[in-house]
């Protein structure tokens, strides 16, 4: 293996360890990655002390977008909190993993007769005075790492709620276009079945019209469902009670698209910069190959090290004295001589070094996917947006000139009306597609893909 490489790795890309705060990473919209590596130099290692009612009733009063959601969440949701307390502990139990053990005092007392013997010893483990600079060392890996793991979790925190929030918005904005169609389809129901009683209209066209206001009814009920579904996600990642939840106001419809996609170029400057996977990876590497010198010792044998006193007073002869010396203990490898736990620990070493090997390896794979994705979901909006949906509406306006000519019934009309909301559902899925793209895309980006886009 060359000078300064490990597994692949060049040596520099060996990061300082990131303390992380929520305020900073509540900021991200758009370009997660920037912003969340700002933040991660910038965070209190503390949870914030800010009411959270008020938080959330500040956030609540208007229609909650997704920046703020974003805020809410991470100021707000206990389920978050709980995670910045137990990165809290960890980092605690790291520092306190590089600190020597304190010592045992020992104090005996014994009585043979006439005499009297108080003993006093300290002892204290030889090996982790030894190996102290070797602790710290370990110590300061595992918090870099458990800050890198902190980052992780915030960013995939932010994601999770950015995409609920996007189907949230997107489940509404299908309702409202439901409700818009069955109270479309129930006027010519209603308008079909006069026309039968005055016998204008047959069994068959009669039929095409009830079918029409049933598939409106089933549509309203799958979209009412999918609504209440995703808002109830949303109020969960949010940490919302039910009366908090009751006031949580979405906008009608989702942001515009951009109005240009992101850059193959832009994408590619980002791609390998700053990966969390790559860097976390790389400091699991490096706590467990420090771990491996290290405890590569302690699988031999473990040695304690004491001084004693000992305090003789014997009554019958009116006398007294004392004893002073030093013990050492030490374990003896005559039945396990520590092979097996060394293979473990190289073992568990040579996996972490392919496990860094495995993300570079992936890294350039799950970007371009991603950005794929969010490349043709943005072509697929601006193809409705800009060719169907403008045809749609010529067709539309076609008819309805040879509706006021009378060449048309209003039943032609409601035909072409049902051919058009077709359209239209795709067109709302679509856009709702591109947002959800896009923060898988933010995510890839900062080393943390989200699942398997299409």
């Amino acid at each position: 293996m060359k000078s300064g490489m490990r597994f692949g790795l060049p040596e520099k890309t060996l990061m300082p360890a990131l303390t992380f705060s929520f305020f900073q990473a509540a900021t991200w919209l758009r370009w997660l990655l920037p912003v969340v590596l700002v933040a991660c130099a910038q965070i209190p290692s503390t949870p914030i002390q800010t009411d959270p009612q008020t938080l959330a009733a500040n956030a609540l009063s208007e229609p909650l977008d997704d920046s703020a959601a974003v805020q809410l969440a991470l100021h707000h949701s206990p389920a978050f909190q709980a995670l910045l307390n137990l990165h809290q502990a960890q980092l605690s139990d790291a520092t306190r993993q590089g600190r020597i053990s304190n010592p045992l005092f020992t104090l005996d007392k014994l009585r043979l007769g006439q005499a009297l013997e108080i003993g006093r010893s300290l002892s204290f483990g030889l090996l982790d005075i030894l190996t102290w600079p070797q602790r710290r060392a370990m110590a300061d890996k595992r918090l870099i790492e458990e800050n890198l793991r902190l980052s992780s979790t915030v960013i995939e925190q932010v994601s999770q709620v950015r995409q609920a929030w996007v189907k949230a918005v997107a489940a509404q904005q299908q309702l409202h276009y439901a409700i818009q169609v069955r109270e479309a389809a129930q006027v010519s129901h209603d308008l079909a079945r006069k026309m039968l009683a005055a016998g204008n209209f047959n069994k068959l066209q009669y039929a095409r019209q009830q079918a029409f206001e049933l598939d409106a009814q089933a549509e309203f009920l799958a979209a009412s469902q999918a609504q209440m579904a995703s808002r109830e996600n949303l109020v969960r990642l949010l940490g919302l009670n039910d009366a908090q939840a009751q006031s949580l106001q979405l906008p009608n419809q989702l942001p515009d698209l951009p109005a240009a996609p992101l850059s193959a170029q832009t994408i590619g400057a980002h791609a390998h910069t700053d990966r969390l996977d790559v860097r976390l990876a790389q400091a699991q590497f490096d706590s467990l190959a420090q771990a491996q010198g290290f405890k590569t010792i302690s699988t031999y044998t473990d040695i304690e090290l004491g001084v004693q006193r000992d305090s003789v007073f014997d009554n019958a002869n009116a006398s007294s004295g004392s004893r002073r010396g030093y013990s050492v203990s030490m374990k003896l490898p005559l039945f396990d001589w520590g092979g097996l736990e060394r293979q473990a620990l190289q073992a568990q070493t040579l996996a972490a070094g392919y496990n860094v090997e495995a993300k570079l390896a992936a890294a350039g794979s799950h970007v371009r996917q991603a950005y794929s994705a969010y490349l043709n979901a943005y072509q697929l909006v601006t193809h409705y947006k800009e060719d169907v949906l403008p045809l749609r509406k010529t067709i539309s306006d076609e008819q309805l000139l040879r509706y006021n000519g009378m060449l048309l019934s209003v039943f032609d009309l409601l035909a072409d009306s049902r051919e058009s909301i077709a359209t239209v559902r795709m067109a709302l899925a679509a856009q709702e597609q591109f947002w959800l793209m896009d923060a898988n895309l933010q995510s890839a980006l900062v080393g943390l893909p989200t699942g398997d886009p299409r």
